[in-house]
């Protein structure tokens, strides 16, 4: 057994996870040579919330914290997640954005692209995975973890026999919503071990109580890379923390060998940091609080305080339990999807409707008639006939590549906003994000 490789995500997912992606370019940049000097086998730095968080409410341009931090950081690799056709969006984006968006990342610094599709659905993947690997960075294409009776472990190794044969670099288990058990985690890793001889990564969340033990279990069970945070930016929803990780498994065969000089120089540093967050509030211990239910229900725990908060503003807070328990019957009834951006949101506004509206399907929000109709992608199990007539009537599902039905429009974007871009990827942050990007460019260039 090699020495286990550590993917730090305290500069992405962590302070996504914990106060809703706030950290600035310049709060970052001081610690970074520090945390190069870890030894990490890479820092998730971009991508996921990061690019719409620094335009929307940071007045920042995200290209230009990418180039900031690849110009810091010396020796490791810089990771950035991706969301396959809906890129960092929430939709389906044209061939051509997908190209230019992977190209620009990968040539302003990114090494390893981790990109997964909401619905397991490869056709949103292949494009990505051409243009990553056409580009000469590392490939990672990940499972959307998720259990039902059709999301069984020859499921899994079914999608990564077609993750390799797509041209994948390594796999990873990506448990979005903490859900996974230790002993499932073991065994799935030795599953994938079996079918395939590429890395395998281990990504999971501590909402639920269990990301620890899980991942101690993944480790004995041979897993090569796993994701922890620096502990001011971890556990609760975000990942288990780095240190401890670390200390545990010293001495072991799978000692990581960092440089924990560094590792606690770089979390005292995040500790202050993170001091102004607790202070203005953005740092809620909510965030803190272990969710056993997230097991129960399958229900991520950022999806638990949002369908809390709703049922709030609809003063139907007593209604809350029933909401929780129509969860899991509307996502039987759309054919499993696992619950991560956009089908948890989707899921969890039906079964609100479902629940408040006085009858099931009464009310259908747009999305999940698109959904339906095959405009996502293609769900685990089929929807069956009698919930298609509910929500689509005698309409057709499409059965081609969703991103197959929409038309180039890089050119268009770029005529459309004008003089307001200064460069092609001022241009690709209009196509994903365009009200936000244009009143981002007009305060920027006023």
């Amino acid at each position: 057994m090699a020495k286990l490789k550590i993917t730090e995500t305290s500069l992405r997912d962590g302070h996504q996870s914990l106060i809703a992606t706030r950290l600035t370019t310049d709060e970052i940049l001081p610690i970074l040579k520090e945390m190069d000097n870890v030894g990490y086998y890479s820092m998730e730095v971009w991508g996921g919330a990061t690019f719409d968080t620094c335009l929307r409410y940071l007045n920042e341009d995200p290209w230009e914290r990418l180039r900031k931090i690849r110009a810091a950081v010396k020796n490791t690799k810089l990771q950035m997640l991706s969301r396959g056709q809906n890129i960092l969006g929430y939709k389906n984006y044209p061939d051509d954005i997908v190209e230019k968006f992977l190209q620009n990342a990968i040539y302003e610094g990114i090494d390893i692209v981790r990109i997964f599709d909401a619905l397991n659905d490869i056709r949103n993947l292949h494009k990505s995975i051409e243009v990553i690997k056409k580009e000469g960075a590392h490939c990672q294409c990940a499972i959307s973890y998720t259990t039902s009776p059709v999301h069984t472990t020859e499921y899994y190794l079914k999608l990564i026999k077609q993750f390799e044969s797509a041209g994948a670099d390594s796999i990873c288990i990506k448990d979005m919503s903490g859900i996974i058990l230790p002993y499932e985690a073991a065994s799935l890793v030795t599953a994938i071990k079996d079918v395939t001889s590429l890395p395998v990564e281990f990504h999971t969340h501590c909402t639920s109580g269990v990301a620890q033990m899980a991942m101690i279990k993944a480790v004995e069970a041979g897993v090569d890379i796993v994701d922890t945070a620096l502990s001011p930016l971890s556990s609760g929803t975000s990942q288990p923390a780095t240190e401890p990780l670390s200390l545990s498994l010293a001495g072991t065969e799978y000692d990581p060998q960092l440089n924990l000089d560094s590792m606690n120089n770089a979390a005292e540093y995040l500790k202050e940091v993170m001091k102004k967050y607790q202070d203005n509030g953005t740092y809620n211990i909510k965030v803190l609080i272990t969710e056993p239910k997230t097991l129960q229900y399958q229900i991520p725990g950022g999806m638990l305080s949002n369908l809390i908060f709703q049922m709030k503003s609809l003063n139907a807070s007593d209604k809350y339990d029933a909401v929780l328990a129509e969860v899991p019957k509307v996502r039987e009834d759309l054919g499993y999807p696992p619950l991560v951006t956009p089908m948890s949101q989707m899921v969890g506004a039906q079964a609100v409707f479902n629940v408040i509206s006085g009858g099931r399907y009464k009310i259908i929000p747009t999305e999940i008639k698109n959904y339906v109709k095959g405009m996502y992608g293609r769900p685990a199990a089929p929807i069956s006939d009698e919930i298609k007539k509910l929500i689509i009537g005698d309409e057709e599902p499409i059965t081609v590549r969703p991103a197959d039905l929409l038309e180039n429009e890089f050119e268009k974007l770029k005529a459309e906003i004008g003089s307001l871009a200064k460069s092609d990827q001022d241009v690709l942050s209009y196509a994903l994000f365009p009200p936000v990007a244009k009143e981002y460019f007009l305060k920027r260039n006023a």
